[in-house]
């Protein structure tokens, strides 16, 4: 007996291949591209949707047993009621961006280790210091601790590079019963999913201690709505004067009153920010003046290639989803991530 086909609805402007990548998953699957609206006809008939912003009401979409989203983060879609469903699965595209950010965040360490915001200031005045052997004697990363506040897949993914070059790695985690990472998506060979590479786990809770042992500390870690930010005044306190901070998280995780102080007084050496409070980030904002500060526009979860990664992972997906296996990067709904 011929099996029933399950109708998927791609609401994202994929290319004409990755189209047909898909529909190569298996003949059963009866895959169409509705961008930038999908019409009423294909909600009622859809068992698997794969969207970034496009959402059907729950009536309007009776059958509807699955969302594959574009983003690793669910802030922007955790309200829509079709979301909250329980019998409808949700799962993440958290993992593609993991090998880019964790290279942004070796950029920006390099950037201060090396002093590249000062080198740049000199050329912008066409200026050749004359103590320039002192001046630029630089912080290898090697022999350096980094922390990382948020152990998921990108943060295992900054482990591995990090420890690459030699760095010590140290790591907090909410859950330290599972230190193993089976069921988030991770590309061949990155990553850390035994999870090895820390020296030491730190439970969430202990976060100012770990951050007291830290040359550089990256937060990687998702915000939880309603939650106060984490890194906050009293965890800054605890930071070396010459640590410097990185945020590709989201900009809540942050009390950005405290870092902007502890920033303005030198109590850290100083901070890479790529999320913030308030995006666009205000022009009045104090961070564009600080000399200690490089700001990016939220763009290190970027990448030429991001439907490409994207598309895998829901093709992988879509295996696991027709032989009954557990889905990757499923939504915990009591965490909101």
């Amino acid at each position: 007996m011929a099996q029933e086909p399950i109708r998927v609805i791609v609401a994202m402007d994929y290319s004409d291949e990755i189209m047909e990548m898909l529909r190569g998953v298996s003949p059963r699957l009866h895959i169409e591209r509705h961008y930038p609206t999908v019409p009423d006809s294909a909600w009622a008939e859809a068992e698997v949707l794969y969207t970034l912003r496009s959402f059907p009401d729950p009536a309007q979409a009776p059958r509807l047993r699955w969302i594959q989203l574009h983003t690793a983060g669910v802030d922007h879609a955790i309200h829509q009621p079709i979301i909250r469903a329980e019998d409808v699965d949700v799962t993440t595209s958290s993992g593609v961006h993991a090998v880019h950010m964790g290279e942004y965040c070796l950029m920006m360490m390099m950037a201060f280790a090396y002093k590249l915001p000062e080198m740049l200031q000199l050329q912008s005045r066409a200026e050749w210091p004359r103590d320039q052997h002192k001046r630029f004697a630089p912080r290898e990363l090697r022999g350096q601790t980094l922390g990382i506040i948020g152990y998921g897949a990108v943060g295992r993914e900054v482990a591995r590079q990090a420890n690459a070059l030699g760095m010590t790695v140290l790591a907090t985690k909410r859950d330290l019963k599972h230190l193993t990472d089976s069921d988030s998506y991770a590309e061949p060979g990155t990553g850390d999913p035994e999870g090895t590479i820390p020296a030491r786990i730190y439970p969430a809770e202990a976060l100012a201690s770990m951050v007291s042992e830290c040359d550089f500390v990256v937060a990687i870690v998702p915000q939880i709505q309603g939650a106060p930010p984490i890194v906050n005044e009293h965890v800054l306190s605890h930071m070396k004067k010459n640590a410097v901070f990185i945020n590709v998280a989201r900009g809540g995780v942050v009390d950005e009153a405290a870092l902007i102080s502890a920033l303005a007084a030198r109590k850290i050496a100083g901070a890479a920010l790529d999320v913030f409070t308030e995006e666009p980030l205000s022009a009045g904002s104090p961070l564009w003046n600080l000399d200690n500060v490089i700001i990016s526009p939220h763009i290190s979860g970027n990448n030429a290639h991001y439907h490409d990664k994207t598309a895998a992972l829901f093709a992988e997906n879509l295996r696991r989803y027709m032989e009954k296996q557990p889905l990757l990067n499923r939504l915990d709904r009591t965490r909101g991530y």
